[in-house]
């Protein structure tokens, strides 16, 4: 371990240095957040030990990823202390929010969770990161979002004064995540530190334009450094008269250091290295989203929809014979890199319309499917190695399920379901559903 990074944390807390120390020997903790508008069982619940950082976040200390209910969007991996900036950000249902700097989603998607009439822009600049971005956003089943791979730059510049709500989950040095990536330990140096505090500090400059009068920034790291966290924050206070701090009344961290208003979280606090600021914007302007004209689907598409929702979308969108929907209008776009907004429903493929792994994976539509089959652990473990099931059902486009939640769809032919699964998410050979 790097000793003049171990000397800056004995500087930050001198009385717990050692039981500071002692933690770098233990695992990382490890956790997970229900997805409440898929999951609402109380299996968690009676098993796991509960999170202090969200309402729905518990600990964990086996692999939970090839577990049935993660590939259903039941539920979230996540480091546990970093769910706590979501919860700081407060959001309420019919909010505006804007994430940028999403990727992979575990804090977009908590948003989105708790959005009912509000809507979220989560934006990632690079393009690999934001397809993993989109696919974690796609399989939890929110379709109230815009995904956007852009520059923080001109996602606020085409938006001016009109969030509610705003997370700045920086990129940082990482020191709070040197257990999980090694490269955090190895790329450390004080230069690092400093050329993150520099795009830290633009990166907030441009989301101060995008802030409604009134509106709450919530800016967060996963760094123990002070030049990235209360001193980034003192520089955003002196720089925008008009910023507030709030104090974070939480029951979890502790309070940060000379900003007693801001969050940390140490090993000691039962979570990996994090900082949250909780900032309201006193003056300025407010404005709305601009909303696009409602586009009606091809026939085939409203068919297809009657046959198999029991609910139907009230606004749609159509692009390159791609159909798009949403519970509320469509926002205007055409200076954004958008890669989805809504929930994207198939595609027309000449004289026919076929679904997509997405249109099965929405959160509010679980009980709204008509065709729907019933898959048991061993033969959902076939299903996502993409082999076909051998399963007496109704001819045509069926979810497939485990515990009454869909995690994909296949085609049926009365007596074999054709599989659907995308082959980027399917299990590789050695891979299995695991309980």
């Amino acid at each position: 371990m790097n000793e003049v990074f171990l000397e800056r944390i004995k500087s930050y807390i001198p009385a717990e240095f050692d039981s500071f120390l002692q933690s770098l020997s233990r695992p990382m903790y490890q956790g997970l957040r229900i997805n409440r508008r898929k999951w609402k069982s109380n299996v968690f619940e009676s098993s796991l030990r509960k999170s202090p950082f969200c309402a729905s976040g518990y600990y964990i200390d086996e692999p939970y990823g090839n577990h049935p209910l993660h590939w259903t969007g039941a539920f979230y991996l996540q480091e546990p202390s970093a769910s706590g900036p979501v919860t700081i950000l407060d959001i309420q249902p019919d909010d505006i929010v804007l994430d940028l700097c999403a990727a992979p989603g575990g804090k977009s998607t908590q948003i989105a969770e708790q959005l009912k009439n509000g809507f979220l822009i989560s934006n990632e600049i690079e393009s690999r990161r934001c397809q993993i971005l989109l696919s974690n956003m796609e399989r939890m089943g929110f379709g109230n979002v815009a995904i956007t791979n852009d520059t923080v730059k001109n996602i606020c510049h085409q938006f001016p004064a009109t969030f509610d709500k705003i997370l700045v989950d920086a990129p940082c040095s990482g020191e709070g995540m040197m257990k999980k990536h090694n490269e955090a330990l190895q790329q450390w140096s004080l230069e690092r530190i400093e050329n993150c505090a520099r795009i830290q500090k633009e990166i907030l400059s441009h989301a101060y334009g995008a802030l409604k009068k009134n509106g709450i920034l919530v800016y967060s790291t996963c760094t123990y450094a002070k030049e990235e966290n209360e001193d980034v924050i003192d520089w955003f206070l002196s720089t925008y008269k008009d910023m507030e701090l709030i104090k974070i009344d939480a029951p979890f961290g502790r309070e940060g250091i000379g900003l007693t208003e801001t969050r940390r979280i140490f090993p000691m606090d039962e979570g990996e290295g994090h900082f949250i600021a909780k900032l309201r914007k006193t003056s300025g302007e407010r404005r709305e989203l601009t909303r696009i004209k409602n586009q009606k689907p091809p026939k085939l598409v409203h068919s297809f929809l009657v046959e198999q929702l029991r609910v139907e979308p009230s606004y749609y969108y159509v692009k390159n014979d791609r159909i798009y929907a949403m519970d509320q209008p469509f926002v205007d776009m055409k200076k954004v890199h958008c890669i989805r907004q809504g929930i994207y429903l198939g595609e027309m493929k000449k004289n026919r319309f076929e679904p997509s792994h997405a249109f099965y994976m929405q959160a509010d539509w679980i009980d709204a499917y008509t065709h729907k089959v019933e898959l048991d652990e061993h033969q959902m473990d076939q299903f996502m190695h993409g082999m076909e099931i051998a399963l007496k059902t109704e001819k045509g486009f069926t979810a497939v399920c485990y515990k009454g939640i869909p995690f994909g769809f296949g085609k049926s032919d009365g007596n074999h379901i054709k599989n659907k699964i995308p082959k980027g998410i399917r299990f590789k050979m050695n891979s299995h559903i695991s309980l």
